[in-house]
């Protein structure tokens, strides 16, 4: 039987993904056709992460690296990559970029709020404690986002940028997650996601 605090969430979830899709329809239009011009690629950006339980997903998002990125260098970014595009790094900016990912929470696949989905890459570095945090469903945002603001800007002062993103970042960001799910619910979600879309105002007024 599912718990109700599951039900809850997808309901949630289900909800504001749909009320999403719909309102900001012509604004995703609008953002993949500036993509689709600005350099004749595709406009969205499939990759396999891994989510739920370890089960892989591809995840969308607005392309903001020159077609087939991927093969020219690591799938982290540092501030200055020559891969990002002119618009993806406004996208990147404001976050635009990761707006097509309400689909994926729509699907089921991502929630709104919960551990950002990692390539098979990095998961594979996880410890066996630090795998507890695949047993939540991954989201759009979480607490890791909002700290971890401006990791490219950090990634950039870092000697060996993989490294780093292994042996920092990564547990860093894990850490935060599993803290974040001792006391998961629909108002925590709902702070966070306000902390992510204004963070001037509300990660002054919510802590």
């Amino acid at each position: 039987m599912i718990p109700t605090k599951e039900i809850l969430k997808r309901i949630y979830d289900l909800t504001f993904s749909l009320i999403g899709l719909i309102l900001l329809g012509p604004c995703l239009m609008f953002l993949a056709l500036a993509i689709r011009l600005s350099d004749g690629g595709p406009a969205f950006f499939r990759q396999r992460r891994i989510g739920l339980k370890g089960k892989p997903f591809k995840i969308l998002k607005f392309r903001t690296m020159i077609v087939d990125a991927e093969k020219q260098g690591l799938s982290i970014t540092r501030d200055g990559d020559s891969r990002v595009t002119n618009i993806g790094r406004f996208l990147r900016k404001t976050k635009l970029d990761e707006l097509p990912q309400l689909w994926n929470v729509f699907k089921g696949e991502m929630s709104l709020v919960g551990p950002r989905p990692e390539v098979p890459r990095y998961v594979e570095c996880y410890t066996p404690e630090q795998s507890e945090v695949l047993q939540l469903k991954p989201g759009i945002t979480d607490l890791a986002t909002l700290a971890f603001r401006n990791e490219e800007d950090l990634l950039s002062r870092a000697s060996n940028v993989e490294a780093f993103y292994v042996s920092y970042c990564l547990p860093e960001k894990i850490s935060l997650n599993l803290e974040y799910a001792k006391r998961a619910n629909l108002w925590e979600d709902t702070k966070i996601i306000l902390q992510t879309l204004c963070p001037k105002f509300f990660l002054r007024t919510t802590q």
